[in-house]
C-alpha cells in the first residue's frame, strides 16, 4: 500500500548561494552557502530518497519502476513515461544568479533529447532590496538582443521586478529570467536540466574566467512576445485551494488553512504534491495513513490516494502541485 511519502532533501552547494535553506528547513544552520535544496527529483541521477515508512531508502525511479501508474496516474505514464515529470526545488540566492532562459519542448528535444523547461516561482521570503527579473520591458528582437549581450546592455531591456513574500512568476519556456539577490524562492519545473546562459554581469571565477554564455543557443529558444506584466496576480482565500497556475506540465495552488481542509482526488488520475511553506500541520489519506509535516517538507501524494485531510496545527501554508 501506498502512502505519502517525504523524501531526503539534496543540498546544492553554489557560490551564490546563501544560508536560509537549512535554518528554514529545520535543520542547523552552518556557513554553506546551499543554493539550492532540490525537494523531489529524477533529474541527471540527482534521484530522491524515501526518508519515511517502509519504503525508506528507495529511489524515486525505484518507487516508479515498481508501482508506476499507481504512483504517477495513468494520463502522467502515458505522458511522460516512467518519469517524475516535475523538479521541487527550494533556491536561496545570496547573490544574482545569472540572466537565463529555457528551451521549450521542441527546441529541448532537437537538440538535447530532452524536455523542455517550463517553470514557476513562489517568493517564500525576501529581504526590504530583493529583485528578480521575468521577460523584456520594451519590444526588442533577436538582433537587438545579440547586439546589446555583446556591448553588455541586455539588462537596460529587461523587466524588473522589487519582490516579497508570497509574489508568484509563471515562467513559460522562452522567457528569460534571472533570480536576484535576497530571494528564497519555492520552484515548480519541469524535469529537465536545461540552461542557456545569457549574461553572467561580467563576473570572474576563482581563476579569472568568466563563464560561458550561450548566445546563439539562447537566440532561437526565447519568446521576444513583450507582456504588460509578467507577475501572476491572485487574491489568496483563506481554507480554499487558491489557484496560481494551470498549464499543460502541472496545475499549482495555494492553501492557507486555518481549519481541517478535505482535498478529493478521485477523479485526478495524477500524484500531488505538497510544499508546505509555512506551519506545521498533520496529512491523513483514505487508506489510514497520517504523517506530520513542518514548514520546508515536501510530501508526495500517489496517485491511488483518493482523499487526503490538511489538519493545521494554527496555521499552515502549502502549494499543492499536479499534472491536470
Amino acid at each position: 500500500m501506498l502512502y505519502p511519502f517525504t523524501f531526503k532533501p539534496i543540498f546544492k552547494e553554489i557560490i551564490w548561494g546563501g544560508t536560509d535553506i537549512l535554518p528554514y528547513k529545520g535543520y542547523p544552520a552552518d556557513s554553506r552557502n546551499i543554493g539550492e535544496s532540490w525537494e523531489l527529483s529524477q533529474v541527471d541521477q540527482n534521484f530522491s530518497v524515501v526518508a519515511n515508512g517502509r519504503l525508506a531508502g528507495k529511489t524515486i525511479d525505484e518507487l516508479i519502476e515498481e508501482y508506476g501508474a499507481r504512483l504517477l496516474g495513468t494520463k502522467v505514464v502515458d505522458r511522460s513515461g516512467l518519469l517524475f515529470p516535475l523538479l521541487i526545488k527550494f533556491i536561496d540566492a545570496r547573490d544574482n544568479l545569472s540572466i537565463q532562459v529555457h528551451p521549450d519542448d521542441k527546441l529541448a528535444k532537437e537538440r538535447h533529447h530532452s524536455f523542455g523547461k517550463t517553470e514557476m516561482w513562489y517568493v517564500v521570503k525576501a529581504a526590504p532590496d530583493a529583485i528578480l527579473y521575468s521577460g523584456f520591458s520594451q519590444q526588442t528582437d533577436a538582433d537587438e538582443y545579440v547586439r546589446r549581450v555583446e556591448n553588455n546592455s541586455i539588462m537596460d531591456v529587461l523587466k524588473k521586478y522589487d519582490v516579497r513574500a508570497g509574489d508568484v512568476f509563471f515562467l513559460p519556456a522562452g522567457r528569460v529570467h534571472a533570480i536576484g539577490s535576497g530571494c528564497l524562492i519555492a520552484e515548480i519545473q519541469q524535469t529537465s536540466n536545461i540552461t542557456y546562459r545569457i549574461y553572467d554581469y561580467n563576473r570572474k571565477d576563482a581563476n579569472g574566467n568568466e563563464r560561458e554564455l550561450h548566445t546563439e543557443l539562447a537566440k532561437d529558444a526565447i519568446d521576444y512576445t513583450l507582456y504588460p506584466d509578467y507577475r501572476t496576480p491572485y487574491t489568496p482565500v483563506e481554507n480554499e485551494a487558491t489557484k496560481l497556475v494551470l498549464c499543460q506540465y502541472f496545475t499549482t495552488n495555494l492553501l492557507k488553512l486555518d481549519e481541517t481542509k478535505i482535498r478529493d482526488f478521485s477523479s485526478l488520475d495524477s500524484f500531488v504534491v505538497y510544499i508546505c511553506l509555512e506551519g506545521k500541520a498533520l496529512l491523513k489519506d483514505d487508506k489510514g495513513n497520517a504523517l506530520p509535516v513542518r514548514q520546508g517538507q515536501t510530501v508526495l501524494i500517489a496517485a491511488d490516494t483518493d482523499r487526503i485531510s490538511i489538519e493545521p496545527e494554527q496555521n499552515a501554508k502549502f502549494l499543492e502541485t499536479y499534472i491536470g
